[in-house]
């Protein structure tokens, strides 16, 4: 276990982790969900999370926390194996996206990888809801490209961030 780490998840306030995404990005994050979700048959969810010490405790790193969140949402379940999350730890400073096959096999790890590294990019840099927008614009061509949407375009997942 990393002490430093889990000390840190343990004295970090939630609201202080949470305040780089305000009310108002988290809104913004939800719209542009429902757009891109209009342009694709794909499902996205956008997950942030501050704090975790008992997750940290037990080992857990962020891309276990992750694709345990991709169950827990069920973003597998899509009828079209389209679900993508974007899941975003703001104590440890690290972003996560996991897609399900049916996307991954089309855009392959690169891509997922490039999408991940350019929003933590633009966090490090403050540019928080700026770039939640790019990452969750990039995700919505690629999804549109391998995924448009059909005569029954439904929205099987909710758009709002999932905040923890």
């Amino acid at each position: 276990m990393d002490l430093a780490r889990f000390f840190k998840h343990s004295l970090v306030p939630q609201w202080w982790a949470l305040r780089a995404l305000p009310a108002g990005t988290l809104g913004a994050i939800e719209q542009a969900i429902g757009e891109s979700e209009k342009c694709h048959s794909g499902e996205l969810r956008f997950v942030v999370e501050g704090p975790l010490p008992a997750a940290v405790l037990s080992g857990k790193g962020c891309r276990q926390r992750a694709i345990e969140l991709f169950s827990q949402l069920r973003v597998w379940d899509t009828e079209a194996n389209s679900g993508v999350l974007i899941y975003v730890q703001l104590v440890d400073r690290k972003v996560e996206i996991v897609a399900d096959r049916g996307i991954h096999a089309q855009v392959g790890q690169a891509f997922w990888e490039g999408v991940c590294g350019r929003l933590q990019s633009e966090f490090g840099a403050g540019r928080f809801e700026a770039g939640a927008l790019a990452a969750i614009g990039e995700i919505t061509e690629a999804l549109a490209r391998h995924f448009p949407p059909g005569a029954r375009n439904l929205n099987e997942l909710p758009d709002k961030p999932v905040v923890l």
